[in-house]
């Protein structure tokens, strides 16, 4: 799986029936995020923060889903426990869990190597997280080690650039951008042309190499 790469449909039994993906999802974003097992600490805690922010990704057309290496009968006991841990959930769990619980779905995925889905020490690296948008294609992908517990805020960052820039193709977003701040222009927009894509204004900054590439924009 690589960045522009067709996630496949697929079924799978969830903690909310069973879907298939492409019906489940519809012309939505989504984000497919996956867990090595249940009852992980970090785990609890990423999947509780996902829920208490669920209305955050609903408002940008985001649908969310946990995939995790445990049958479903330990998902449902788990998620009371995330529930426990994290008391700002409201009411239901708001999202669906995958029960994964051969790796099969990891494999095809590419979370993880055919040849590894049996072995435990190398199964527990499964913990990759891919926005993915209407077109089911992978825009973002992010791989972390069991130690550290993804940054929700971040996901969400990211999900924001992404919509943005899709929106807007002659624009992209900085180091440590955030919604109303000034973005990139592509170096691939001619400066004849700024006046016409920009209208509000835009900034250009002169470069000690005097190579004309540095220019920014809030009208967006």
């Amino acid at each position: 799986m690589r960045l522009g790469s067709v996630i496949p449909d697929f079924s799978a039994v969830t903690t909310k029936g069973p879907i298939k993906f492409y019906e489940w999802v519809g012309e939505s974003w989504s984000v497919l995020f996956s867990h090595p097992s249940d009852f992980t600490p970090v785990c609890t805690t990423e999947l509780g923060k996902m829920a208490v922010l669920v209305d955050e990704f609903t408002k940008r057309n985001v649908k969310v889903l946990g995939l995790s290496c445990d049958k479903l009968e330990s998902h449902v006991d788990w998620i009371n426990d995330i529930k426990s841990y994290c008391l700002d959930i409201k009411g239901e769990f708001p999202y669906p869990i995958i029960s994964d619980s051969t790796r099969d779905l990891a494999v095809q995925l590419d979370m993880i190597a055919e040849e590894d889905k049996d072995n435990v020490e190398l199964a527990l690296t499964i913990r990759s997280l891919y926005i993915i948008g209407p077109d089911k294609k992978v825009k973002l992908m992010m791989v972390y080690p069991t130690s550290t517990g993804r940054n929700i805020q971040e996901i969400l960052r990211c999900i924001d650039s992404l919509q943005l820039c899709e929106r807007k193709n002659t624009i992209a977003t900085p180091a440590n951008w955030v919604p109303g701040e000034k973005v990139m222009i592509l170096p691939t927009v001619k400066d004849e042309d700024l006046d016409t894509l920009f209208p509000n204004g835009y900034e250009k900054r002169s470069m000690p190499s005097s190579v004309d590439y540095l220019r920014t924009t809030t009208d967006y």
